[in-house]
């Protein structure tokens, strides 16, 4: 118990202090912010089309680029995958593209899973919003780990919420990875593999389909947990 909580301690310093030289960089250096504040408005576009012009402008470092940008999007701008996934298709091939979008999907997630261990609610609720936190509690309450697996063979739907909530979990990072992995993989692999044959208005036409799912899906959860509790209420009474 007590080596359980010196772990703990040290992966809570840990993350405190990559936050605040991530922070310090930021603000200090010039380079870092403009890196950061135009990826930012890149993927705030939700533009395929903008989001490939920006990774390709790396030339050589565009892997790394986009590595980066799939983890920033799940930590601190969360918007739906697909976007980053369609551009590595684009960009690399689908079947390349499908493994550096797994790949650094999978980092953003677990990074938002130790964020969420070490800090805890107050803090994630700063990076995920009180809402979304919100919108997958009730199903984690009920699926555990199942509701880790079921989200993520949705690729196109954010999952920064889910990651961080695990966190908050006794769920551990081995069930919590091998979920996340077993889910992502075929539907990562099938929309990096349509992305990349998708040209001009047929692409718009996918991208905005997807973006309409993705919001129904939305609506669709906050509507359910709504009901479930306005339900309890009345039990209550």
């Amino acid at each position: 118990m007590k080596q359980e909580k010196k772990s703990g301690g040290q992966l809570k310093w840990y993350v405190l202090g990559a936050l605040i030289l991530l922070c310090l960089l930021y603000f200090a250096v010039p380079s870092v912010n403009a890196y950061v504040n135009r990826a930012a408005a890149v993927l705030g576009s939700a533009n395929v089309d903008a989001v490939v012009d920006y990774i390709r402008s790396y030339g050589p470092y565009a892997m790394g680029i986009s590595f980066a940008l799939m983890v920033f999007s799940s930590v601190v701008a969360p918007l739906p995958a697909f976007l980053i996934t369609f551009s590595n298709a684009a960009i690399f091939g689908w079947w390349q593209g499908a493994i550096l979008s797994w790949s650094s999907a999978m980092a953003g997630a677990a990074l938002c899973f130790f964020i969420a261990r070490a800090l805890g609610r107050d803090t994630v609720e700063r990076f995920a919003g009180r809402g979304a936190l919100a919108s997958v509690e009730d199903y984690f309450t009920k699926y555990g780990s199942r509701t880790i697996l079921i989200c993520r063979l949705l690729p196109f739907v954010s999952f920064d919420a889910v990651s961080y909530f695990a966190g908050l979990t006794p769920l551990t990072f081995a069930s919590f990875f091998i979920a996340t992995g077993i889910g992502q993989l075929p539907a990562t692999v099938v929309y990096s593999y349509v992305g990349g044959m998708l040209t001009g208005g047929v692409k718009y036409f996918v991208t905005a389909l997807l973006c309409i799912f993705a919001l129904s899906i939305l609506v669709m959860i906050i509507k359910n947990i709504y009901t479930e509790r306005q339900a309890r209420k009345g039990n209550h009474e």
